[in-house]
């Protein structure tokens, strides 16, 4: 196994987003409880609070843009909106139990 120089969030959504997410695409119709989403982010950290000021609009923006691109229907990118919408775990170790090379974008 080997160690990446990552820590992590997993996000993920409450009854609030889900609630949103099924007014917002049909898709989501159905859709009463959903997976979390694990997000890297900087690897060493001793303030959870600052970690998530620094990353809470890009992830809540991607979770949003998940389910659609109009921006109208967004709720105002708060960081209290955040914490409402979403249940957030935060960690500094990350292993990759695969042995194939690590790909990213």
């Amino acid at each position: 196994m080997k160690f990446v120089n990552r820590g992590y969030l997993i996000v993920k959504p409450t009854k609030l987003f889900i609630d949103w997410a099924n007014k917002n695409d049909e898709d989501y119709a159905d859709l009463v409880d959903s997976e979390a989403t694990i997000y890297l982010v900087e690897e060493d950290f001793y303030d959870d609070e600052q970690v998530l000021k620094a990353n809470f609009k890009d992830v809540f923006i991607n979770e949003l843009r998940a389910v659609t691109e109009d921006e109208s229907e967004y709720p105002e990118i708060k960081l209290g909106i955040f914490h409402e919408w979403f249940a957030i775990e935060m960690g500094t170790s990350v292993f990759d139990a695969q042995s194939n090379r690590l790909v990213s974008d």
